[in-house]
């Protein structure tokens, strides 16, 4: 079981910059592939960002975006913190929803069916 909860979500004018952090308990964060979706009121979850469970031969972990996001937002974690983070830079009014971090074994990282843990959510808005 992995807890997870999300926060630094909050009001900002367009082309302003939120880092949301997801910290995890219970199971080792480490042992899971991260993802971060959005819902929009009216709107279905969807994909944002996602960082894989493992580092790559080069020591760097893989890291996926939805194009409507890919040059702004950029994800990372800090498995000694159990912490994942998106830093989200030059946001738009269309970036506006309720953010979501998921944990899950990495296999369909852009599916909301590829995840077993879920936290509350954050709202950000922005403003224009």
């Amino acid at each position: 079981q992995v807890q997870l909860v999300e926060s630094g979500g909050g009001l900002v004018q367009t082309g302003g910059s939120l880092r949301l952090s997801c910290a995890a308990s219970g199971d080792a964060s480490g042992n899971y592939a991260m993802g971060w979706f959005r819902q929009a009121p009216g709107n279905e979850r969807a994909f944002i960002s996602a960082i894989s469970r493992s580092r790559s031969t080069l020591g760097t972990y893989f890291r996926y975006y939805a194009d409507s996001v890919k040059g702004r937002f950029t994800v990372s974690r800090d498995n000694a913190k159990s912490t994942v983070y998106l830093q989200m830079n030059s946001l738009k009014p269309e970036d506006t929803a309720v953010y979501y971090c998921a944990a899950g074994p990495g296999y369909t990282l852009r599916d909301v069916r590829g995840y077993d843990y879920w936290g509350q959510g954050t709202q950000v808005t922005v403003s224009s």
